[in-house]
Protein backbone atom coordinates (compact mmCIF):
# COMPACT_ATOMS: atom_id res chain seq x y z
CA UNK A 1 0.00 0.00 0.00
CA UNK A 2 1.38 3.44 -1.14
CA UNK A 3 0.53 6.39 1.82
CA UNK A 4 0.11 9.57 -0.21
CA UNK A 5 -1.92 12.91 -0.08
CA UNK A 6 -4.76 13.91 -2.40
CA UNK A 7 -6.74 16.86 -2.49
CA UNK A 8 -10.78 16.18 -1.74
CA UNK A 9 -11.98 19.60 -1.57
CA UNK A 10 -15.40 19.26 1.18
CA UNK A 11 -17.99 22.39 1.59
CA UNK A 12 -18.25 23.08 5.51
CA UNK A 13 -21.09 23.77 7.05
CA UNK A 14 -21.67 25.61 10.97
CA UNK A 15 -18.46 27.62 11.62
CA UNK A 16 -17.19 27.58 9.17
CA UNK A 17 -19.46 27.56 5.95
CA UNK A 18 -17.29 29.38 3.58
CA UNK A 19 -14.27 27.52 3.99
CA UNK A 20 -13.23 24.04 2.68
CA UNK A 21 -11.71 21.08 3.99
CA UNK A 22 -7.93 19.47 2.89
CA UNK A 23 -8.15 15.75 3.74
CA UNK A 24 -5.34 13.00 3.60
CA UNK A 25 -6.52 9.71 2.33
CA UNK A 26 -4.58 6.57 1.55
CA UNK A 27 -4.33 5.53 -2.01
CA UNK A 28 -4.33 1.67 -2.63
CA UNK A 29 -3.94 2.10 -5.95
CA UNK A 30 -5.64 0.29 -9.03
CA UNK A 31 -4.17 -2.87 -10.75
CA UNK A 32 -4.39 -3.93 -14.33
CA UNK A 33 -3.02 -7.60 -15.44
CA UNK A 34 -1.36 -7.81 -19.07
CA UNK A 35 -0.49 -10.91 -20.35
CA UNK A 36 0.75 -12.43 -23.92
CA UNK A 37 1.87 -15.32 -25.24
CA UNK A 38 4.50 -16.58 -27.56
CA UNK A 39 3.55 -19.99 -29.49
CA UNK A 40 4.79 -21.15 -32.52
CA UNK A 41 2.70 -20.70 -35.86
CA UNK A 42 3.39 -23.11 -38.13
CA UNK A 43 1.58 -21.15 -40.34
CA UNK A 44 3.56 -18.01 -40.23
CA UNK A 45 7.30 -18.94 -38.68
CA UNK A 46 9.22 -16.20 -39.57
CA UNK A 47 7.02 -14.23 -37.13
CA UNK A 48 8.38 -14.33 -33.97
CA UNK A 49 6.10 -12.22 -31.38
CA UNK A 50 4.22 -11.62 -28.44
CA UNK A 51 0.34 -11.93 -28.76
CA UNK A 52 -1.54 -9.92 -26.90
CA UNK A 53 -4.07 -11.46 -24.42
CA UNK A 54 -5.44 -9.39 -22.25
CA UNK A 55 -9.16 -8.92 -22.55
CA UNK A 56 -10.57 -6.22 -24.16
CA UNK A 57 -13.46 -3.53 -22.66
CA UNK A 58 -14.68 -0.66 -23.37
CA UNK A 59 -14.84 2.12 -25.98
CA UNK A 60 -13.73 -0.17 -28.91
CA UNK A 61 -15.27 -3.41 -28.18
CA UNK A 62 -18.20 -1.87 -26.63
CA UNK A 63 -18.85 1.13 -29.71
CA UNK A 64 -16.62 0.48 -32.60
CA UNK A 65 -14.71 -2.73 -32.80
CA UNK A 66 -14.38 -2.33 -36.64
CA UNK A 67 -12.69 0.92 -36.59
CA UNK A 68 -10.53 0.03 -33.64
CA UNK A 69 -9.61 -2.84 -35.91
CA UNK A 70 -8.81 -1.10 -38.85
CA UNK A 71 -6.63 1.72 -36.68
CA UNK A 72 -4.83 -0.74 -35.06
CA UNK A 73 -5.84 0.22 -32.01
CA UNK A 74 -7.90 -1.80 -28.54
CA UNK A 75 -9.23 -0.30 -25.76
CA UNK A 76 -8.86 -1.32 -21.84
CA UNK A 77 -11.79 0.30 -19.26
CA UNK A 78 -11.23 1.11 -15.59
CA UNK A 79 -14.03 2.17 -13.72
CA UNK A 80 -12.32 1.96 -10.59
CA UNK A 81 -10.17 5.27 -11.49
CA UNK A 82 -12.51 8.45 -12.14
CA UNK A 83 -11.78 12.09 -12.14
CA UNK A 84 -14.07 14.90 -10.94
CA UNK A 85 -13.41 18.71 -10.85
CA UNK A 86 -12.55 20.12 -7.75
CA UNK A 87 -13.88 23.50 -8.57
CA UNK A 88 -15.83 25.21 -11.44
CA UNK A 89 -14.21 24.92 -15.49
CA UNK A 90 -13.76 28.62 -15.94
CA UNK A 91 -13.24 30.06 -19.46
CA UNK A 92 -9.43 30.39 -19.29
CA UNK A 93 -8.83 30.43 -22.68
CA UNK A 94 -4.75 30.82 -21.69
CA UNK A 95 -4.19 28.16 -19.01
CA UNK A 96 -4.41 24.55 -20.08
CA UNK A 97 -4.27 23.56 -16.14
CA UNK A 98 -7.47 24.95 -15.53
CA UNK A 99 -9.03 23.29 -18.52
CA UNK A 100 -9.92 19.39 -19.86
CA UNK A 101 -6.28 18.61 -20.20
CA UNK A 102 -5.07 15.51 -20.83
CA UNK A 103 -1.50 14.34 -20.44
CA UNK A 104 -0.66 10.63 -20.28
CA UNK A 105 3.31 8.68 -20.58
CA UNK A 106 3.21 7.84 -24.67
CA UNK A 107 6.66 7.96 -24.32
CA UNK A 108 8.36 4.23 -23.88
CA UNK A 109 9.01 3.27 -20.66
CA UNK A 110 11.02 0.29 -19.44
CA UNK A 111 10.30 -2.60 -17.28
CA UNK A 112 12.37 -5.99 -16.06
CA UNK A 113 10.09 -9.34 -16.08
CA UNK A 114 11.35 -12.06 -14.26
CA UNK A 115 11.52 -15.90 -15.42
CA UNK A 116 9.56 -17.67 -12.30
CA UNK A 117 12.13 -20.65 -12.30
CA UNK A 118 15.11 -19.33 -13.46
CA UNK A 119 15.16 -15.44 -12.25
CA UNK A 120 16.43 -14.64 -15.79
CA UNK A 121 15.20 -11.05 -16.41
CA UNK A 122 14.48 -9.26 -19.54
CA UNK A 123 13.60 -5.90 -20.87
CA UNK A 124 9.87 -5.18 -21.99
CA UNK A 125 9.05 -1.76 -22.68
CA UNK A 126 5.51 -0.18 -22.87
CA UNK A 127 3.72 3.22 -23.80
CA UNK A 128 0.13 4.59 -22.91
CA UNK A 129 -1.28 4.77 -26.72
CA UNK A 130 -4.77 6.26 -26.46
CA UNK A 131 -7.42 7.55 -23.85
CA UNK A 132 -10.77 7.79 -23.15
CA UNK A 133 -13.73 7.50 -21.33
CA UNK A 134 -16.80 8.91 -20.64
CA UNK A 135 -17.43 12.93 -19.51
CA UNK A 136 -20.70 13.83 -17.85
CA UNK A 137 -21.92 17.77 -17.43
CA UNK A 138 -24.77 19.06 -15.60
CA UNK A 139 -28.10 18.80 -17.14
CA UNK A 140 -29.11 21.09 -19.61
CA UNK A 141 -25.35 22.28 -20.57
CA UNK A 142 -25.23 20.34 -23.49
CA UNK A 143 -21.64 19.49 -25.82
CA UNK A 144 -21.10 22.55 -27.85
CA UNK A 145 -19.54 23.91 -24.95
CA UNK A 146 -15.71 23.26 -26.45
CA UNK A 147 -13.96 26.05 -28.31
CA UNK A 148 -12.05 22.83 -30.87
CA UNK A 149 -15.83 21.36 -31.68
CA UNK A 150 -17.20 18.78 -30.00
CA UNK A 151 -15.43 15.53 -27.67
CA UNK A 152 -15.21 13.64 -30.71
CA UNK A 153 -13.02 16.17 -32.39
CA UNK A 154 -9.57 15.78 -30.62
CA UNK A 155 -7.80 18.07 -28.86
CA UNK A 156 -4.68 18.24 -31.01
CA UNK A 157 -1.70 16.71 -30.97
CA UNK A 158 -3.97 13.71 -30.28
CA UNK A 159 -6.08 11.77 -32.81
CA UNK A 160 -9.18 10.88 -33.36
CA UNK A 161 -11.42 7.86 -34.21
CA UNK A 162 -14.13 9.55 -35.79
CA UNK A 163 -16.56 8.27 -32.69
CA UNK A 164 -18.39 9.36 -30.03
CA UNK A 165 -21.37 8.26 -28.61
CA UNK A 166 -23.42 11.05 -27.17
CA UNK A 167 -26.76 11.36 -24.79
CA UNK A 168 -27.82 14.69 -22.77
CA UNK A 169 -24.92 15.04 -20.15
CA UNK A 170 -22.69 12.54 -21.04
CA UNK A 171 -20.25 12.19 -23.93
CA UNK A 172 -18.05 8.50 -24.72
CA UNK A 173 -14.94 8.88 -26.82
CA UNK A 174 -11.60 8.03 -27.63
CA UNK A 175 -8.53 9.29 -28.60
CA UNK A 176 -5.21 8.38 -30.17
CA UNK A 177 -1.85 9.35 -28.69
CA UNK A 178 0.81 10.02 -30.94
CA UNK A 179 4.32 8.65 -29.19
CA UNK A 180 6.44 11.29 -27.19
CA UNK A 181 3.59 13.95 -27.41
CA UNK A 182 2.97 16.43 -24.15
CA UNK A 183 -0.57 17.49 -23.24
CA UNK A 184 -3.79 17.40 -25.29
CA UNK A 185 -6.36 19.80 -24.03
CA UNK A 186 -10.26 21.06 -24.99
CA UNK A 187 -10.69 24.35 -24.13
CA UNK A 188 -14.00 25.64 -22.50
CA UNK A 189 -16.15 28.51 -24.11
CA UNK A 190 -18.55 28.56 -21.17
CA UNK A 191 -18.08 28.24 -17.66
CA UNK A 192 -18.75 24.48 -16.41
CA UNK A 193 -20.08 24.52 -12.61
CA UNK A 194 -19.08 20.64 -12.63
CA UNK A 195 -17.31 17.88 -14.91
CA UNK A 196 -16.78 14.70 -14.19
CA UNK A 197 -14.32 11.41 -16.32
CA UNK A 198 -16.85 9.00 -14.84
CA UNK A 199 -14.74 6.09 -15.90
CA UNK A 200 -11.31 5.89 -18.09
CA UNK A 201 -10.48 4.01 -21.28
CA UNK A 202 -7.05 3.72 -22.32
CA UNK A 203 -5.06 1.48 -24.61
CA UNK A 204 -1.15 0.87 -24.76
CA UNK A 205 1.64 -0.72 -27.18
CA UNK A 206 4.40 -3.19 -25.95
CA UNK A 207 8.02 -3.95 -27.46
CA UNK A 208 8.46 -7.40 -26.08
CA UNK A 209 12.32 -9.48 -26.42
CA UNK A 210 12.60 -11.73 -28.76
CA UNK A 211 10.95 -14.92 -27.61
CA UNK A 212 12.86 -17.24 -29.46
CA UNK A 213 15.62 -15.60 -27.13
CA UNK A 214 13.75 -16.82 -23.84
CA UNK A 215 13.26 -19.31 -21.66
CA UNK A 216 10.36 -21.78 -21.77
CA UNK A 217 7.82 -20.46 -19.10
CA UNK A 218 6.61 -17.55 -16.79
CA UNK A 219 8.37 -13.88 -16.87
CA UNK A 220 6.33 -11.32 -14.44
CA UNK A 221 6.73 -8.03 -13.82
CA UNK A 222 5.41 -4.46 -12.95
CA UNK A 223 4.92 -1.30 -13.82
CA UNK A 224 3.55 1.64 -12.02
CA UNK A 225 2.34 4.83 -13.27
CA UNK A 226 1.02 7.97 -11.22
CA UNK A 227 -1.83 9.58 -11.27
CA UNK A 228 -2.72 13.34 -10.43
CA UNK A 229 -1.28 16.99 -11.22
CA UNK A 230 2.07 16.13 -11.82
CA UNK A 231 1.79 12.48 -12.43
CA UNK A 232 1.67 10.17 -15.36
CA UNK A 233 -1.42 10.38 -15.56
CA UNK A 234 -2.14 14.23 -15.67
CA UNK A 235 -5.45 15.67 -16.20
CA UNK A 236 -4.77 19.07 -15.15
CA UNK A 237 -5.59 21.52 -11.79
CA UNK A 238 -8.96 21.03 -11.84
CA UNK A 239 -9.82 17.67 -12.88
CA UNK A 240 -8.85 15.40 -9.52
CA UNK A 241 -8.68 11.75 -9.75
CA UNK A 242 -10.40 9.21 -6.82
CA UNK A 243 -6.82 6.97 -6.60
CA UNK A 244 -3.21 8.48 -7.42
CA UNK A 245 -1.74 5.20 -9.00
CA UNK A 246 -2.25 2.38 -11.72
CA UNK A 247 -0.13 -0.84 -11.53
CA UNK A 248 0.12 -2.75 -14.65
CA UNK A 249 1.31 -6.63 -13.76
CA UNK A 250 2.80 -8.49 -16.63
CA UNK A 251 2.44 -11.96 -17.40
CA UNK A 252 4.87 -12.93 -20.62
CA UNK A 253 4.47 -17.05 -21.20
CA UNK A 254 6.93 -18.52 -23.90
CA UNK A 255 5.69 -21.58 -25.00
CA UNK A 256 8.41 -23.26 -26.94
CA UNK A 257 8.39 -25.99 -29.13
CA UNK A 258 11.43 -28.50 -29.59
CA UNK A 259 10.73 -31.57 -31.44
CA UNK A 260 13.00 -34.25 -33.59
CA UNK A 261 11.74 -36.46 -35.57
CA UNK A 262 13.40 -39.91 -36.78
CA UNK A 263 12.41 -41.30 -39.83
CA UNK A 264 11.01 -45.09 -39.81
CA UNK A 265 14.47 -46.68 -39.60
CA UNK A 266 16.58 -44.14 -38.80
CA UNK A 267 18.07 -45.16 -35.63
CA UNK A 268 19.72 -48.22 -36.52
CA UNK A 269 22.56 -47.34 -39.11
CA UNK A 270 24.80 -48.77 -41.22
CA UNK A 271 28.03 -47.46 -42.47
CA UNK A 272 29.22 -48.29 -45.97
CA UNK A 273 32.25 -46.80 -48.54
CA UNK A 274 31.13 -44.61 -50.82
CA UNK A 275 29.18 -46.71 -53.64
CA UNK A 276 28.94 -49.55 -51.47
CA UNK A 277 31.31 -52.51 -51.21
CA UNK A 278 32.11 -53.60 -54.59
CA UNK A 279 35.38 -51.78 -55.34
CA UNK A 280 36.56 -53.96 -52.00
CA UNK A 281 34.87 -57.06 -52.53
CA UNK A 282 35.66 -57.09 -56.40
CA UNK A 283 38.88 -55.23 -56.43
CA UNK A 284 40.69 -55.10 -53.29
CA UNK A 285 39.98 -51.17 -53.29
CA UNK A 286 40.28 -50.38 -49.47
CA UNK A 287 37.81 -47.70 -48.89
CA UNK A 288 38.35 -44.16 -48.04
CA UNK A 289 36.12 -44.14 -45.21
CA UNK A 290 32.75 -45.82 -44.13
CA UNK A 291 29.81 -43.08 -43.18
CA UNK A 292 26.57 -42.98 -43.15
CA UNK A 293 24.26 -39.24 -43.35
CA UNK A 294 21.01 -39.63 -41.52
CA UNK A 295 18.30 -37.18 -42.03
CA UNK A 296 16.19 -36.52 -39.28
CA UNK A 297 13.18 -33.42 -39.17
CA UNK A 298 13.49 -30.97 -36.97
CA UNK A 299 11.07 -27.82 -35.07
CA UNK A 300 12.52 -25.38 -32.89
CA UNK A 301 11.46 -22.05 -31.28
CA UNK A 302 13.81 -21.79 -28.97
CA UNK A 303 17.83 -22.14 -28.06
CA UNK A 304 19.27 -25.84 -27.60
CA UNK A 305 22.00 -27.95 -27.24
CA UNK A 306 23.37 -31.24 -28.11
CA UNK A 307 25.04 -33.58 -26.26
CA UNK A 308 26.51 -37.08 -26.99
CA UNK A 309 26.27 -40.40 -24.99
CA UNK A 310 27.97 -43.36 -25.83
CA UNK A 311 27.53 -46.98 -24.75
CA UNK A 312 31.48 -47.12 -25.31
CA UNK A 313 33.45 -44.23 -25.35
CA UNK A 314 36.34 -43.67 -26.97
CA UNK A 315 38.75 -40.70 -26.38
CA UNK A 316 36.02 -37.88 -26.97
CA UNK A 317 33.53 -39.99 -29.31
CA UNK A 318 31.97 -43.20 -29.34
CA UNK A 319 33.01 -46.18 -30.87
CA UNK A 320 32.17 -49.80 -32.51
CA UNK A 321 34.06 -52.86 -31.99
CA UNK A 322 33.59 -56.37 -33.27
CA UNK A 323 33.19 -59.49 -31.64
CA UNK A 324 36.81 -59.67 -30.79
CA UNK A 325 36.87 -56.85 -28.98
CA UNK A 326 38.80 -54.71 -31.58
CA UNK A 327 37.83 -50.97 -31.07
CA UNK A 328 37.51 -47.89 -33.38
CA UNK A 329 36.73 -44.59 -32.83
CA UNK A 330 33.13 -43.77 -34.36
CA UNK A 331 32.75 -40.14 -35.14
CA UNK A 332 29.43 -38.03 -35.00
CA UNK A 333 28.73 -34.25 -36.33
CA UNK A 334 25.39 -32.43 -37.22
CA UNK A 335 24.26 -30.06 -40.60
CA UNK A 336 21.11 -27.84 -39.17
CA UNK A 337 18.87 -26.32 -41.29
CA UNK A 338 18.55 -22.74 -42.27
CA UNK A 339 18.20 -19.95 -39.81
CA UNK A 340 19.79 -22.27 -37.04
CA UNK A 341 23.17 -20.85 -36.08
CA UNK A 342 25.96 -21.96 -33.76
CA UNK A 343 27.25 -19.68 -30.36
CA UNK A 344 29.19 -17.91 -32.57
CA UNK A 345 26.38 -17.18 -35.29
CA UNK A 346 28.03 -19.18 -38.28
CA UNK A 347 25.63 -21.99 -39.72
CA UNK A 348 26.18 -25.13 -38.92
CA UNK A 349 27.52 -27.59 -41.44
CA UNK A 350 29.05 -31.13 -40.10
CA UNK A 351 29.79 -29.70 -36.52
CA UNK A 352 31.59 -32.33 -34.46
CA UNK A 353 29.70 -33.97 -31.48
CA UNK A 354 31.97 -34.58 -29.06
CA UNK A 355 31.12 -36.50 -24.90
CA UNK A 356 32.55 -32.73 -23.92
CA UNK A 357 29.89 -31.33 -26.01
CA UNK A 358 32.47 -28.72 -26.86
CA UNK A 359 31.21 -26.69 -30.10
CA UNK A 360 27.52 -27.52 -29.66
CA UNK A 361 26.49 -25.64 -26.22
CA UNK A 362 24.35 -23.33 -28.02
CA UNK A 363 21.89 -23.14 -31.21
CA UNK A 364 19.87 -20.07 -32.08
CA UNK A 365 17.21 -19.78 -34.37
CA UNK A 366 16.71 -16.58 -35.99
CA UNK A 367 12.87 -17.74 -36.71
CA UNK A 368 10.78 -20.94 -35.94
CA UNK A 369 12.17 -23.72 -37.42
CA UNK A 370 9.40 -25.99 -38.37
CA UNK A 371 9.57 -29.03 -39.87
CA UNK A 372 13.24 -28.92 -41.89
CA UNK A 373 15.23 -31.50 -42.47
CA UNK A 374 18.81 -31.78 -40.40
CA UNK A 375 21.22 -34.60 -40.68
CA UNK A 376 23.79 -36.41 -38.46
CA UNK A 377 26.41 -37.89 -40.05
CA UNK A 378 28.35 -41.23 -39.05
CA UNK A 379 31.79 -42.14 -39.88
CA UNK A 380 34.67 -44.24 -39.00
CA UNK A 381 38.04 -42.75 -40.96
CA UNK A 382 40.77 -44.47 -43.41
CA UNK A 383 43.54 -45.60 -40.86
CA UNK A 384 40.87 -47.03 -38.92
CA UNK A 385 38.70 -48.56 -41.64
CA UNK A 386 42.22 -50.09 -43.08
CA UNK A 387 42.69 -51.94 -39.33
CA UNK A 388 39.28 -52.82 -39.46
CA UNK A 389 39.63 -54.77 -42.80
CA UNK A 390 42.76 -56.24 -41.12
CA UNK A 391 40.44 -57.85 -38.28
CA UNK A 392 38.01 -58.86 -40.15
CA UNK A 393 37.92 -62.51 -38.88
CA UNK A 394 36.30 -60.53 -35.68
CA UNK A 395 33.05 -60.34 -37.26
CA UNK A 396 30.76 -56.76 -38.03
CA UNK A 397 31.36 -53.96 -35.47
CA UNK A 398 28.65 -52.90 -33.36
CA UNK A 399 28.35 -49.30 -31.22
CA UNK A 400 25.45 -47.41 -29.60
CA UNK A 401 25.62 -43.59 -29.66
CA UNK A 402 22.74 -41.34 -28.45
CA UNK A 403 22.33 -37.98 -29.41
CA UNK A 404 20.24 -35.70 -27.55
CA UNK A 405 18.34 -32.47 -28.32
CA UNK A 406 18.72 -30.28 -25.15
CA UNK A 407 16.56 -26.72 -24.32
CA UNK A 408 17.66 -26.87 -20.94
CA UNK A 409 20.88 -24.44 -22.29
Amino acid sequence: MKVVSILDALRGSGLAAAASLLVVMPAYGVVQDITATFRPDPSNPMINKFVNTTPQSGFCPGFAPGTCKDLGIFSIRTTEINFSSLAPMLVTPDDARKNAMFKVPSDWRELMVTHTDSGERVSVQMRIAGIGGRYTVPNGVGHNIWNSGRWNTPAAPCLGTGMGVISANYYLWFWRVPEGIGACTKFTRVDLSRLTYDVLDYAYELKTPDPLRMLAGTYTGSLTYSIGPGGDFDMGDIMIPNDNAMTFNFTLTVDHHLKVEVPPGGNRIQLEPQGGWQGWLQSGRKPARLFRDQTVNLWASSPFKMTLECAAPLNNTCSVTNTAGHQVPLALAVSLPYGLTDGAGRAVNRLPLRLDGSGTERFQPAHYIDYKPSQLHFEVGADDVARMLEQSDGGPYTGTATVVWDSEV
